[in-house]
């Protein structure tokens, strides 16, 4: 099966669970699940990319804050599904990257990438927190139409970047939750006819002082809403470190990461 993780950044649990309508629209008709996952620490951007896409806590890694500036010395998703014939795919932010494909990021050069060679063989990848999620959505459909890829990230920032200007309980940062939400009622229907498995989640939340970082509940827990037949829907307690394996269970390839069996019909 083919899979899109998207990961909305920034997202704290409780707004994506009051704000996203069409989301829980489709959970409510039985089409998917919300459930609430924890975030490792610290709570931070770059270091839980690397989490995600490789299923390694930032402590183990060694990318503990934003600014570790070098190649992952991980296995990731894009590199499982690379070295298993698969075609990867991302519109994300530049230091996705500069973890898993080349670093530092230049924009002439790794803006707009193609290169079967590269663990993220097709990408479009932006450097200003204000990029427009619109656009960033319609980057990855692009990349999705022309390349049919295997496996798809799609990271939008715009919910961080009102967090941060703005702080959580503000109508600011809720409104891009909504943002986002009508966003996805235009492709969530197609990817999912299409074949595609669709995970949407967050990296972290964030704080009233427009921050995270922290062991706060509003910094640590996210949504991580699934869509798609090969999830059984039912009671799961998922861990942020078993994504990385799950993703690679539905594309049916080797791996040596833990995985949320519970999250798999």
């Amino acid at each position: 099966m083919k899979s899109i993780l998207v990961v909305l950044d920034g997202l704290n649990y409780q707004v994506a669970q009051d704000a996203m309508g069409y989301l829980q629209a489709q959970c409510a008709a039985g089409r998917g699940r919300l459930y609430q996952l924890e975030c490792e620490l610290p709570s931070l951007s770059r270091p839980l990319y690397e989490c995600i896409l490789t299923g390694i806590t930032p402590v183990e890694s060694g990318i503990v804050h934003n600014h570790v500036d070098r190649l992952s010395t991980q296995r990731s998703i894009f590199h499982y599904a690379r070295d298993a014939g698969l075609t990867t795919a991302a519109a994300a932010y530049h230091w996705v990257s500069e973890l898993y494909n080349r670093t530092p990021f230049d924009p002439p050069r790794d803006r707009h990438t193609s290169d079967e060679s590269l663990a993220i063989q097709h990408g479009h990848f932006y450097y200003d927190d204000a990029y427009p999620d619109s656009h960033l959505f319609d980057d990855a459909e692009s990349l999705r139409r022309r390349h049919d890829p295997d496996f798809l990230l799609i990271h939008p920032m715009n919910i961080d970047d009102a967090g941060h200007k703005f702080g959580l309980s503000t109508p600011q940062y809720r409104n891009k939750a909504r943002t986002a939400d009508g966003i996805l009622s235009h492709y969530l229907g197609d990817w999912l006819e299409a074949g595609y498995q669709v995970i949407v989640t967050a990296d972290h939340g964030m704080n009233d002082d427009r921050s995270h970082g922290g062991i706060l509940p509003e910094e640590r827990q996210v949504p991580l809403y699934v869509f798609g037949s090969a999830f059984s829907l039912k009671d799961a307690a998922p861990l942020q470190t078993q994504l990385c394996g799950t993703v690679c269970q539905i594309l049916n390839i080797a791996h040596d990461k833990p995985h949320c069996a519970a999250l798999l019909a």
